[in-house]
């Protein structure tokens, strides 16, 4: 085997996926993370359709972690500001086969990983120069090291795409709109019996959206917006952005609003999507949303689920032959990625007109609703996936 050393950017999912199946496969594998720990909580993700659950269950017992911490589905329920219901968007499309808070999953992977990997945590990439035998990273904190190659798994506002590819606003488009989610959920209070099925409150006004209750998140708020400039680190900031936007909305919002300050685990982000020609270089390659992220479009963690598994078998398969390896990669997930160019969460959630949200409930109550569930769901499947484990054991059997 070639190239076995592998530094891994970013702790969330991709990243610990990614190092699931390197180790797997033989490879020695450094995990860095500038968060100072795991983040628990965060919004629910899901996994959805054949090619998710296939690739989960080639992980064996991590499959089983994530079943047990399963939230169950959750039905959205857009309602008007007296109350009363006006549309539903079902859990079924908003969540999957297995939905899973973020800070969950993440713990499950890292669980399985820990003992195997290295984490380096409270510390970030600051450079990378590519050699002919590997890339020499520069650290925050950390000391200098050179690995044989590096995965950027951080994020769509990857340190390791800019180091490597290039700034930000090259690959990262703003699609007009905000989000922001507060609080945990607390599926594991409701009763046994209505954690399969919970329900999620939300209200519309122009180019807003604010909702409560569910698993997703204990509050969770779209605007549409041109782009803000905000400190990413300023969180009293970025709650008063929240706050200005929603100041005057009825409903349940002053409520909220209220009770936003003394939330833990507040959020806020542009929806935006990442758009790369090519998504890997050299001896460097991404993975996940910093390659191909779309935010709330509904394919985000499963694709990043789907890339790990692909690279690192590709990487198996090659003999560690980054060259071959990543070319493959690369042609497999850009036409599988691509599934996700028609997606516009912001518009169809929050609409800026009151004609529009109109025209959103009584979309919802269509067959063409039926039609586009039926799509999202063959579009995470259009897929021919490999099966890397049972290749790479046959193909160890016959070197022996």
């Amino acid at each position: 085997m070639r190239n076995t050393t592998v530094l891994v950017s970013g702790a969330s999912v991709a990243g610990p996926a990614l190092a699931y199946w390197l180790h797997r496969y033989g490879f020695r594998v450094t995990v860095v993370e500038k968060a100072p720990g795991l983040r628990p909580g965060g919004q629910a993700i899901d996994f959805t359709g054949e090619t998710h659950m296939t690739v989960l269950e080639r992980m064996g017992d991590v499959l089983a972690d994530i079943q047990r911490r399963q939230t169950g589905k959750t039905d959205w329920v857009f309602v008007d500001e007296d109350g009363r219901e006006k549309a539903v968007l079902p859990g079924d499309f908003i969540g999957g086969d297995i939905e899973i808070l973020r800070g969950d999953l993440a713990e499950v992977l890292y669980q399985r990983t820990a003992g195997e990997c290295e984490y380096l945590f409270g510390d970030t990439v600051t450079a990378l120069t590519e050699t002919a035998d590997g890339v020499h990273v520069e650290f925050e904190h950390a000391p200098a090291r050179t690995f044989d190659l590096v995965v950027g798994c951080d994020g769509i506002h990857s340190r390791v795409r800019r180091l490597a590819f290039g700034p930000e606003k090259e690959f990262v488009r703003h699609s007009g709109y905000y989000y922001a989610i507060a609080g945990a959920s607390h599926w594991e209070d409701m009763p046994e019996g209505s954690r399969e099925r919970a329900r999620s409150f939300g209200c519309n006004a122009p180019g807003l959206l604010a909702m409560t209750g569910g698993s997703k998140a204990a509050q969770l708020y779209m605007f549409a917006s041109p782009e803000l400039d905000y400190g990413r680190d300023d969180i009293d900031a970025q709650r008063r952005i929240v706050a200005e936007k929603f100041a005057g909305m009825g409903w349940e919002v002053p409520r909220m609003l209220v009770e936003l300050p003394g939330l833990d685990g507040f959020y806020l982000d542009s929806i935006s999507k990442v758009s790369m020609k090519h998504f890997v270089r050299g001896r460097i390659a991404l993975v996940g949303d910093s390659a191909y992220g779309h935010t709330l479009a509904g394919f985000g963690t499963g694709l990043a689920v789907v890339g790990a598994y692909v690279l690192a078998g590709e990487l198996a398969l090659a003999g560690g032959d980054h060259a071959v390896a990543f070319e493959r990669y690369e042609d497999i997930m850009k036409r599988y990625s691509r599934k996700t160019d028609d997606a516009s969460p912001g518009r169809f959630l929050a609409p800026k007109r009151g004609y529009g949200i109109h025209l959103r409930n009584r979309f919802l109550k269509s067959r063409g609703f039926d039609m586009m569930l039926k799509y999202a769901e063959s579009a995470k499947n259009d897929i021919e996936l490999q099966d890397y484990p049972s290749r790479f054991a046959a193909e160890q059997s016959t070197c022996r």
